[in-house]
């Protein structure tokens, strides 16, 4: 009978402890997903002014190459995209095969070290080539050994205009960069310069060519002028989350507070 009686009596309402602390946790919590959604607006503004400068900076005309002095200022806000023209050698020994994925289909960027006339070198994409002629461009193949001996036997410097691009470290998704075997998945310019045994390189690379010039390429021949511009910008998403959860936090709250007022 007494247990009976324990079963049906009415609950007890939260203590004052246990209150302070839900309302503890609760405004915690509000104020933790309303300061994330702020930032994600912040970032979201952020992201639009930049994507507005580098629209604006792709289409300026090309200039000079940043000098070995302005090399710890070179970052995606300032330099990324950036029309730049050089003059120089190739070290066409030297050259990379990265792999890419394009409009065109799978193949590899061909990556070739410029030295410049103003003493640096310089990475540069020289564009793209499909999986098939990747035997052209080995250490053994023809594209590859007629070049190197054209670079052996002219003295005249080449000209590249083209895209600055900021160094992929690390490697591609979910791949790894592997020198000692020769697979690159990124265009990582520190890696690239080890592997390749150079020195006074610059800290980013090239894409030869400019967007929207990009032509029919030789047999044999990179294609250039293939550069994506694309920025990830879910900010928006995110923001609408966070909010969307502090709004739940409230939500929370008010059935809380109506349950306990019915006691």
């Amino acid at each position: 009978m007494r247990s009976m009686q324990q079963k049906g009596a009415p609950r007890r309402p939260f203590s004052i402890l246990r209150r302070a602390v839900l309302a503890v946790v609760g405004i915690a919590l509000f104020l933790g997903f309303i300061s994330l959604g702020t930032w994600q607006v912040q970032r979201r503004a952020w992201k639009l002014d930049l994507m507005e400068r580098v629209d604006q900076r792709v289409h300026a005309q090309p200039v000079a190459l940043p000098g070995e002095a302005q090399w710890p200022q070179v970052d995606a806000s300032g330099y990324e995209y950036l029309p730049v023209q050089t003059q120089g050698r190739w070290l066409h020994d030297k050259t990379l095969l990265a792999q890419a994925l394009t409009e065109d289909g799978g193949g590899f960027w061909v990556m070739t070290p410029l030295r410049t006339e103003e003493g640096f070198t310089v990475w540069v994409n020289r564009g793209f080539i499909p999986n098939e002629q990747r035997r052209l461009w080995l250490p053994t193949g023809l594209e590859f050994q007629r070049e190197l001996a054209s670079s052996n036997t002219t003295a005249q410097p080449q000209t590249v205009t083209g895209l600055l691009r900021l160094s992929e470290p690390g490697g591609g998704f979910l791949r790894q960069n592997a020198p000692e075997e020769g697979r690159w998945h990124a265009r990582d310019v520190a890696a690239m310069t080890a592997a390749a045994g150079l020195a006074q390189t610059a800290p980013f690379f090239v894409d030869a060519g400019l967007p929207g010039q990009a032509q029919a390429a030789a047999v044999g021949e990179p294609k250039d002028g293939m550069t994506v511009i694309r920025f990830h910008n879910s900010h928006l998403v995110y923001a609408v989350t966070w909010y969307g959860l502090a709004a739940m936090v409230l939500l929370a709250a008010w059935i809380v507070v109506r349950h306990e007022r019915k006691k």
